[in-house]
């Protein structure tokens, strides 16, 4: 080993000294030109940054929620009313109370009367059915046997201009009833009301006052064509028969039923009517009748009613208190006039 040199002993060599630092600025300085320098801005104010917060449990976060939106009942809050004012309430509580019931009084008391006018109509308009059982009953008084002359003039059905007199006085009129009167039989338009009529019209013949005239017909079941073809007039037998046209006669001619005659058969020529003829049958003719002679209606007697009931059951006995006795009506063309 060279002279002069030795090892470098680190564990007997002590550090050299420390020089002496002088520190300008503090430790917790920072110089910055543009805020410290000799043209340094005044610096803008810095918000601190809140810390970040730590996550809280499931648990804690849920019962602040539910504390946040928990609901409180507060008492109500008095409110200052004006004097008389619960008075008036009541009092206009008690009003409404009252009309509420005079509305429902009314209410009933409309119901009950609308009740009663509707059995009062029910009660009119099929309180009888005008049916009648067939019965026969005793000899007739005197003065039904007595002759009772000739009626007052009253229409009891039209054909076109045509009208038809009632043949019969009406004091001795049992019943009227229509049916078909054949093929040949003209359509009769009848005056008056039918008493047998459905529930419809009764109704509103009794609502609206159609019920205002003295005929009262039946519409009766049989016969062919038109149902209003032939007309019955119910009378005892033995009634006087008149005219129920003015016109001439033109035929005279037996009434045979089932080989045997029952009565006669008249045809009359009306007058202004040349194309149609008005028969009447059912009938015993008047001596003093013949053909050519000239009638008039209600006042020329052509026969008298007779009895029918050996020969068949007419329809019309169901709204009399005998067998059905009638005299028949029809009108048919002049053209189709042949003998029975």
């Amino acid at each position: 080993m060279p002279v002069g040199l030795q090892l470098y002993d680190q564990e007997h060599e002590a550090p050299a000294p420390r020089g002496n630092v002088v520190d300008l600025w503090s430790l917790d300085e920072d110089w910055e030109f543009p805020l410290q320098g000799a043209l340094a801005l005044q610096p803008e104010p810095v918000e601190p940054e809140e810390a970040p917060r730590r996550p809280q449990p499931a648990g804690r976060f849920l019962e602040r929620a539910r504390a946040a939106f928990r609901s409180v009942t507060v008492p109500r809050m008095a409110t200052t009313e004006a004097p008389g004012f619960a008075a008036r309430a009541k009092q206009r509580q008690r009003e409404e109370a009252r009309a509420k019931a005079r509305r429902a009084r009314r209410t009933a008391a409309l119901v009950v009367i609308a009740c009663g006018c509707l059995v009062a109509l029910l009660l009119t308009a099929f309180g009888h059915t005008g049916e009648t059982p067939v019965t026969i009953t005793g000899p007739a008084p005197a003065s039904r046997l007595l002759p009772a002359g000739p009626p007052r003039p009253q229409i009891v059905a039209t054909q076109d201009s045509l009208r038809i007199q009632l043949p019969i006085n009406q004091s001795r009129v049992t019943a009227i009833g229509y049916h078909g009167g054949g093929t040949l039989a003209l359509p009769l338009e009848p005056v008056g009301t039918q008493a047998n009529a459905g529930l419809a019209e009764r109704i509103l013949r009794r609502l609206f006052g159609s019920d205002s005239s003295e005929v009262r017909y039946y519409m009766l079941e049989g016969g062919a064509g038109a149902e209003t073809g032939g007309l019955d007039i119910g009378a005892p037998v033995d009634t006087d028969v008149y005219a129920p046209v003015d016109g001439s006669v033109i035929a005279v001619t037996d009434n045979v039923i089932n080989g045997k005659i029952y009565g006669v058969r008249i045809d009359i020529q009306p007058s202004g009517s040349p194309g149609v003829v008005v028969s009447v049958s059912n009938l015993r003719p008047d001596p003093a009748l013949s053909v050519g002679s000239t009638v008039s209606s209600g006042a020329t007697k052509i026969g008298r009613v007779i009895d029918l009931s050996e020969a068949e059951r007419a329809g019309l006995a169901r709204y009399t208190q005998d067998n059905g006795q009638h005299v028949h009506l029809q009108v048919q063309p002049a053209t189709s006039l042949t003998s029975p």
